[in-house]
């Protein structure tokens, strides 16, 4: 199968994670929907990525919609198959969901000429942040797993929103926030984290917190 996205996109790395977390060989291409010539938006009609191609030469497009599709590949499970247990899951991947689009949110308008730039929309985005933290760090869960006792999509969407505000929104969250901070520090040291480190990112994560 082929994967097309680029690399510092935090969507993309999420199924580069789910790839890696599964054994599964795939095709990484290199693409923004930006480049010239790019397959992309012939591929996926919103023009985002990360896109899929199949073997059998299906085009599936979305994270969530991927990542679900990789959960089929092989027995052992990202996304728990009891009803309880896959809620929960899907509550925590959601929160990351949320994070991570607030932090692009964010990104984007502070991109913008600062004359044109919303002070308020900036801080509404850092807002539903903080509140996500928040929630993340007291909320009833495990020691070393969010879900169960081993690897899921909670851990992966969670896990990986959080290494995305440190690449982007770099903030001392975790003198506020330690006991989401032990946690995150073990799931980091997973070779599907160490791996996927777009360029950049590595700088961040190595930063004293």
């Amino acid at each position: 199968m082929k994967l097309y996205g680029h690399v510092t996109s935090p969507y993309v790395r999420k199924v580069r994670i789910a790839l890696r977390e599964k054994n599964i060989r795939f095709e990484w291409i290199q693409e923004s929907p930006h480049d010239a010539g790019n397959h992309i938006v012939a591929m996926n009609p919103l023009g985002k990525v990360p896109v899929l191609e199949t073997d059998d030469g299906r085009v599936l497009f979305d994270s969530t919609l991927l990542i679900e599709y990789i959960d089929t590949l092989t027995p052992e499970r990202l996304i728990p198959e009891g009803d309880t247990e896959r809620l929960r899951a899907q509550l925590w991947n959601t929160l990351g969901i949320g994070i991570v689009d607030a932090t692009v949110a964010r990104l984007l308008e502070g991109r913008r000429p600062p004359a044109e730039q919303s002070r308020s929309f900036i801080a509404r985005q850092e807002d539903k942040i903080a509140r996500a933290l928040a929630w993340a760090d007291k909320a009833e869960r495990g020691a070393a797993y969010l879900v169960g006792e081993h690897f899921t999509i909670a851990d992966l969407g969670l896990a990986s929103a959080l290494e995305y505000i440190d690449f982007r929104y770099a903030h001392d969250w975790r003198g506020t926030h330690p006991r989401l901070a032990r946690w995150l520090a073990g799931i980091s040291t997973r070779g599907s984290f160490a791996e996927t480190v777009p360029p950049g990112m590595e700088k961040a994560l190595d930063a004293p917190h």
